[in-house]
């Protein structure tokens, strides 16, 4: 049978590999927890992909057709997987510097642990809204925030969760990212009208969201008392050269990011720069690090190049402190590149056989009115986040299948657009194996499901979305089946 013969596979068909993948996951998850993203969540993933195989080749794929899925697959996800790579080296020579310890020493003499969780999700929303990225400013503001909350006794979950809400609320909102970009653009609309409708729905998740920290924060009791935060400004001050000078380095990446300087060279830039100010400011660190003290030259170049590839890691005379110093570069990051990999393995496979095509086909026959065609779409991005392991296939793919019913039923591509970001572009980072959540998770040092309860706008946005829908706010529709669109509002 030619693959021009394959036959239309069956729904029961192309559900087995995501059945399976669910099934295997979760008791992978009950037997390993948090040690499964080392490496069995990926033998999972390569399995699934193996039934998909087996599906697809009984239906009529050629080999060849599913092969080369798999390598689009993968290479749709080199842009992120290197990323990946000069975040690890980025953390590194950040920690060498001290450009991370002297955030968490200035951030410890501001915050405090009642307004910390609120203060962490709209200073992160308000730096990835300036430069359009949540994997960047996760990357670097995020991990100083952990440290600081970690500091004054927040549990990671909670202080992942706030970082988490705040950067994708600002690369929601941000017209200089990728994804908010992406998602007028498969939907037939323009960046300004996305942005603004986007808006309703965004804006009260994000209040709730905030409102939800406050409350947390009122009402927990503080596990770090003032005192005890004395010791840690004494180790970090004791052991590094604490300068507000240092903030030139994050400001930098900043600047270059909202001059719209692409994501990886403003990372090696960030990660070089870092080097640099190690060398001139923590020479002590150096010698620590590179174990030489008769050649600062050499100490210099073997400390940084540890940095950027490998784990280092600074002592100093607190305990706790020991463990916010210790950085994996990129060589910490592999876990992950692999966890990636095998995601874009089985997404490929489903994704070329046209399983994953036949299982939405069948949910689209199921949305009937305006509420429930939102829904419908909404509940697609997740599953294409859980299926395909990527955000821009959750935009992609669902935005083209949806256009052409959105635009029969008379309502305007704004509607698909905000639905596309509400339930794809913020639950990726929800999904351990996505290639958000596994990076976030990898630079955080927080799993997933730790700070998945926690991460409240990513979680309530697509059901904001979806209340929207249901109650006709806010919809806007065709007029005489054209591009010009009116708002239907209920009065």
């Amino acid at each position: 049978m030619s693959a021009k013969e394959a036959r239309k596979p069956t729904f029961t068909e192309a559900i087995i590999p995501v059945a399976f993948l669910t099934v295997l996951i979760s008791i992978n998850v009950s037997i390993f927890g948090a040690d499964s993203l080392d490496g069995s969540n990926q033998i999972v993933l390569i399995l699934s992909a193996t039934v998909g195989t087996i599906v697809a080749l009984r239906i009529g794929i050629k080999w060849e057709q599913l092969q080369k899925g798999i390598v689009n697959s993968i290479s749709n996800s080199m842009a992120a997987i290197l990323i990946l790579l000069l975040i690890g080296s980025l953390a590194g020579t950040w920690l060498l510097s001290g450009v991370v310890p002297a955030m968490i020493y200035y951030g410890l003499q501001i915050l405090n642990p009642t307004i910390f969780l609120v203060a962490a999700c709209i200073v992160s929303a308000i730096v990835s809204l300036v430069t359009g990225s949540s994997w960047s400013t996760v990357a670097t503001l995020g991990v100083a925030l952990l440290g600081i909350g970690t500091a004054l006794g927040i549990p990671v979950g909670m202080v992942g969760g706030a970082i988490i809400s705040g950067a994708y609320f600002g690369d929601k909102m941000s017209p200089l990212s990728d994804t908010t970009n992406l998602a007028p653009a498969m939907a037939g609309t323009d960046l300004i009208t996305h942005i603004r409708y986007l808006a309703w729905t965004t804006i009260p998740s994000i209040l709730i969201t905030i409102i939800i920290f406050l409350i947390i924060g009122l009402t927990r009791e503080p596990d770090a008392a003032p005192e005890d935060i004395t010791p840690i400004l004494n180790a970090i001050s004791g052991t590094f050269n604490i300068t507000p000078w240092l903030f030139l380095v994050p400001a930098l990446v900043i600047t270059l990011i909202t001059q719209k300087v692409p994501a990886i060279p403003a990372l090696l830039i960030g990660t070089l720069a870092g080097g640099f100010f190690a060398i001139f400011l923590q020479p002590h660190i150096i010698e620590h690090v590179s174990n030489i003290t008769d050649n600062f030259s050499l100490a210099s170049y073997i400390a940084v190049m540890k940095a950027m590839y490998t784990e280092i890691s600074v002592e100093t005379d607190h305990e706790m402190v020991n463990n916010l110093l210790v950085t994996g570069g990129m060589s910490g990051m592999l876990n992950t590149v692999w966890l990636i990999i095998s995601a874009m393995i089985f997404g490929g496979v489903m994704e070329s056989s046209g399983l994953l095509q036949r299982i939405t086909e069948s949910v689209i026959k199921l949305a009937h009115s305006t509420g429930s065609l939102v829904a419908t779409t909404a509940f697609t991005c997740m599953f294409f986040n859980v299926t395909a392991s990527d955000q821009y296939l959750s935009i992609v793919v669902p935005g083209r299948m949806f256009a052409n019913t959105y635009h029969k039923r008379n309502l305007s591509p704004q509607n698909l657009s905000r639905t596309l970001e509400d339930g794809g572009t913020v639950t990726s980072v929800l999904v351990p194996w996505n290639t958000c959540g596994a990076t976030q998770a990898s630079v955080l040092g927080v799993p997933t499901l730790v700070f998945l309860p926690y991460a409240f706008f990513n979680i309530i946005s697509p059901f904001m979305s979806i209340f929207f829908a249901y109650m006709n706010i806010k919809i806007s529709r065709l007029k005489n089946n054209n591009d010009e669109a009116i708002n239907k509002n209920p009065t």
